[in-house]
Parts: C-alpha cells; sequence; structure tokens
C-alpha cells in the first residue's frame, strides 16, 4: 500500500513509513480468494447504482472523518472502492489514500479503477479489519462504508483503527457507516427471513456477531467505540432510500452483491433458489410507487476521535 512517507499538510503529523503495499501501479501475486470474492463482480458492476445510493451518506461520512486536501486516509473495507474514488478527490495529489479489503478479489478490482483512474495517491492491501497491522501509521483520518458490521469481532477492528490513528493534539478521526436495526430496515430483514425460510435455516439473531444489522442494535456502537478508547463520540442515524425503476432492478443487484443472501441459497438446486428469489420479489413488490420501486434503509453514522 503506501511506500513512502505522507508529503506535510495543513494538519500537522508525524511522517510514518507503512508496511510495503500495492501501488496502483505495481504488479502483485495474487493472494488466495476469499468468501466475499464471489460477490465481487456484481459490486464492481454495481458501482454507479451504489454510488447514486449512498451518495449523500459517503459526503456526510468523509465529513464526520474530516477528510481534508493533503490528509492521510486509510480505508477499511473498501470493497469496490466507490467511497474511495471520494477520499481520493478529496485529499488531492497531495495526499494519501490506504485501502484495505479481506477480499483480494474486489479489491483487485478496486485497484483497476484506481489506476485507469489515474489516481497515484491511491494505494491497496489486502487485509483483515480485525487484523490491520498499522499501529502507529498515524493516519489523519479512517473511514469505513458498511463493513465493520460484517466483522465478528467488532471491538477488535475498531481498536486496530484507532491503532493506525494520529493520537495526541489534533488526533486521527474515525467515520463509519454501518446498518442500523431491522425495523428500521425491512427490505433487507425480509431477505433475509425469506433466504432462510426456502433454506430451512432456523431464524437467526439479527444482531448476531457479523451480520448484515449487526452494530443496528441500540446503543452497541458508541459502547463498542468507548470501550476501543476512542472519545468525541457521536452516533446518528442517517436515512438512505434505495430507489430504482423497479423491484427486479432491486433484485438484479442482490443477486449479484448480497453476499449473505448468495451464500444462504448456495446449497439449493437451481429451480429452489429460483423460487426463493421470486418469493423475496413479491414481498418487496410492496415498496413500488408511481415514481418507481423506493426501499427504505437506515444507516448509523458514528465519528469519533482516537484520544485527545
Amino acid at each position: 500500500m503506501m511506500a513512502a512517507p505522507m508529503q506535510t499538510h495543513a494538519r500537522t503529523h508525524t511522517q510514518t513509513n507503512l508496511p510495503t503495499v500495492a501501488s496502483t501501479g505495481e504488479s502483485v501475486s495474487p493472494p488466495p480468494a476469499h468468501a466475499w470474492d464471489a460477490a465481487a463482480q456484481g459490486w464492481h458492476d454495481n458501482s454507479a447504482l451504489i454510488r447514486t445510493w449512498l451518495r449523500s451518506a459517503t459526503a456526510e461520512m468523509l465529513e464526520s472523518a474530516d477528510v481534508k486536501p493533503g490528509a492521510k486516509v486509510l480505508d477499511v473495507a473498501a470493497g469496490a472502492g466507490d467511497q474511495t474514488l471520494d477520499i481520493a478527490h478529496r485529499v488531492g495529489p497531495l495526499g494519501k489514500v490506504l485501502a484495505t479489503d479481506i477480499a483480494p478479489g474486489i479489491l483487485a478490482l478496486a485497484q483497476n479503477r484506481f489506476r485507469a483512474a489515474g489516481l497515484a495517491q491511491v494505494h491497496t492491501r489486502v487485509a483483515d479489519a480485525q487484523a490491520l497491522g498499522l499501529a502507529g501509521a498515524n493516519f489523519d483520518a479512517a473511514v469505513s462504508r458498511l463493513g465493520l458490521m460484517f466483522c465478528t469481532a467488532p471491538l477488535l477492528a475498531l481498536q486496530e483503527i484507532r491503532q493506525a490513528l494520529r493520537h495526541g493534539e489534533g488526533a486521527g478521526r474515525l467515520g463509519a457507516l454501518v446498518f442500523s436495526h431491522p425495523g428500521a430496515n425491512p427490505c433487507l430483514a425480509i431477505l433475509a427471513r425469506t433466504a432462510q425460510q426456502h433454506a430451512d435455516l432456523p431464524a437467526s439473531d439479527p444482531f448476531a456477531a457479523g451480520s448484515l444489522m449487526s452494530l443496528g442494535k441500540p446503543g452497541l456502537l458508541a459502547q463498542l467505540l468507548q470501550d476501543a478508547g476512542f472519545v468525541d463520540i457521536r452516533v446518528r442515524h442517517v436515512s438512505a432510500p434505495f430507489q430504482l425503476p423497479s423491484v427486479q432492478d432491486y433484485m438484479a443487484f442482490v443477486r449479484t452483491s448480497a453476499s449473505p443472501i448468495i451464500d444462504m441459497l448456495k446449497a439449493l438446486p437451481p429451480g429452489a433458489q429460483q423460487a426463493a428469489w421470486d418469493d423475496m420479489a413479491r414481498q418487496l413488490e410492496s415498496f413500488s410507487t408511481a415514481q418507481g420501486w423506493v426501499g427504505p434503509n437506515e444507516l448509523l453514522l458514528c465519528s469519533a476521535a482516537a484520544s485527545t
């Protein structure tokens, strides 16, 4: 990822060399595949759709992390790298961005996007959020968009992020988005419940660690941030409706990108899988309007400082 020290910018910080990583112009041996790689192409192909859906929420997340020109920013669970592009444009050519993800396949697609955009300030590294190995790297900011909830040990992930941020005066900030609770995300609840029913799986705890809405439990995210050592903690609700021409457009996105749902159904024969998808579509049709399909989604936006 970042092999050279950061250039100084308006927010003074200690310059630090990071472990050798892949830049947008380097060739590296591919690491082993990860389960999320099965949905990598779907996330990549739907990047424009996702960008439109999360445009406003992403801007709020970057503001909450105080991402500025010349900053050195860590993007955790970067996925296909849509928000990484926004970070890169914000920090400019004098800034640095390190995009990490546990899935090498999806990160490789993101790296191709960065290279095609000519963003030499963006570097990538395959890394589990729960084992970043970046303590003392002195990042000015860290962000994570819809990734932390998939960590089975979210406290460990937050501790890893905090250790990677700059401490002391003008401490680095974290800005992150996760899904809120099931009641505020009925489409996600329908998808999960229907997939479990068709796959003959027991109903699971919607707040189970590592699940889609695991950090949506009231008060949990703020407590985890506090336990991880963050200060100046703020958590608020953000509405992020998914607007598409029809429910079938939403199902096309889900069938190629929703890895947790895909995984639940993958053991079923093709006909049974199709029956599950059709059942989901019938239930989700209730969110159709005269202006198209509008699926309610609520996110939690958290921001916090590494220390004072």
